[in-house]
């Protein structure tokens, strides 16, 4: 799972809940991005799940996701999936633990790229 920001928690905690072992890849910086390290990740893994505060369109997640598919394809079991914001104007307060992911959602995706 790769993740940054805020999102660093949620993934943090849907792996602790995972069924299945889940490696936490803490993007710390964005420009210079860390290419070694998430390619490492993937290629140890073989699955790749982006979580982003932001919305799916044009989020860094998906930067992230054209990296994979051009230098680490071969290793690559699942499709990458992104869990991210929805695309729609960033809600009032009391709306946003309804807009950011979740636990539960980023668990739903984690499921998904291992039953691939």
């Amino acid at each position: 799972m790769i993740a940054y920001g805020g999102m660093v928690a949620v993934a943090e905690r849907a792996a602790e809940e995972a069924d299945a072992g889940v490696e936490v890849v803490d993007v710390r910086s964005l420009k210079p991005l860390d290419e070694d390290i998430l390619l490492a990740s993937v290629g140890k893994t073989g699955r790749a799940v982006i979580v982003q505060e932001a919305p799916r369109v044009a989020g860094f997640g998906a930067e992230i996701a054209a990296l994979l598919a051009e230098k680490a394809i071969l290793d690559l079991r699942a499709p990458v999936l992104r869990v991210t914001g929805y695309d729609v104007p960033f809600p009032f307060w009391s709306l946003e633990d309804e807009h950011i992911p979740s636990s539960g959602r980023v668990l739903e995706a984690i499921d998904q790229v291992m039953s691939f």
